[in-house]
């Protein structure tokens, strides 16, 4: 994947979320909160729960959400090893059938 199609996704990331937030209640604003908050550096660091998110997101089979998490991680100093045994988890609990996942996961973090 181009640097031009991660800063693509970001930008479309954030033209929809600001299009949720335009027709959202008061429950969606709360719950984007709270996903906003939970990530923040706490007990774990930020890194740490990236991998968090980056491992739910591949067992639940979400690319975006995978690729927002690949970002994320780079972000936060995620290095090569850690990212790749935070990934061998999520694929040992998601199965093969995670694997299609994974491989546009790579693909990300190689850009």
């Amino acid at each position: 994947m181009e640097e031009k199609k991660i800063e693509k996704f970001k930008k479309e990331r954030e033209r929809l979320n600001q299009i949720v937030l335009k027709y959202g209640g008061t429950n969606i604003k709360r719950f984007y909160s709270i996903d906003s908050q939970v990530y923040r550096p706490g007990v774990l660091p930020a890194k740490t729960k990236e991998l968090l998110g980056l491992v739910a997101s591949l067992v639940l089979r979400c690319d975006d959400c995978v690729r927002y998490h690949i970002i994320r991680c780079h972000q936060e100093g995620v290095k090569q090893a850690e990212l790749e045994e935070a990934l061998a988890i999520g694929l040992v609990v998601g199965g093969s059938i995670t694997i299609p996942h994974l491989r546009r996961a790579f693909e990300v973090w190689d850009k």
